[in-house]
């Protein structure tokens, strides 16, 4: 199976660019954030104890994620429809990378690849306030967009170290055009795949 961690701040594209790798290599798309709003929107106790951390900009603890991750990735590749996973938005500290390695090594799978889309801030802000204004969703505003940032740079951005001493990290230039952009993806994905 070819499992990808798409990487990269938020507003990076990271959604975007999953659903072009999702149409050409066959395969599932594992967004963190998407599993969360579905379950606060359920009115779950879990997605209420997800939108206490959420409204802040917060992390949703690891063992919690961890324990989601694993039940929606065994629901995704249990019937063997797909080629492989994305997972984007997690892992996002280095405790969350090592318990997805492990979880994934439980199944006899591995991280083939780890996309880094790498944007500049002040880009990122503009992008997020911009599909704030044309989604609706109530965490695109500046004061959560930053707060976002902060933990972004400052509990995920190890991750790269990690990754990249793993021989698995490619950092993908996030600016241009998305077919651009997605062109810069293919190729490090046509070489480990």
């Amino acid at each position: 199976m070819l499992n990808i961690v798409i990487f990269g701040a938020p507003g990076s594209g990271k959604g975007t660019q999953s659903e072009f790798l999702i149409e050409k290599y066959e395969l599932a798309h594992i967004s963190t954030g998407d599993v969360l709003r579905a379950e606060r929107d359920s009115g779950s106790e879990l997605g209420k104890l997800a939108e206490s951390y959420m409204s802040k900009g917060q992390l949703i603890p690891d063992e919690l994620m961890v324990d989601i991750l694993a039940s929606v990735y065994d629901q995704k590749t249990q019937k063997g429809e797909t080629k492989g996973v994305i997972f984007d938005g997690f892992p996002r500290t280095i405790p969350q990378g090592e318990a997805l390695a492990e979880m994934l090594e439980e199944r006899g799978q591995k991280i083939a690849a780890v996309v880094s889309l790498d944007v500049k801030e002040e880009e990122l802000i503009t992008r997020l306030i911009n599909r704030g204004k044309e989604s609706g969703r109530s965490d695109d505003n500046y004061e959560t967009i930053k707060a976002r940032l902060d933990v972004y740079y400052n509990q995920t951005s190890p991750l790269k170290e990690k990754y990249e001493k793993e021989g698995k990290l490619y950092q993908i230039e996030g600016l241009g055009t998305k077919d651009q952009i997605f062109a810069r993806i293919s190729e490090v994905i046509d070489k480990v795949k």
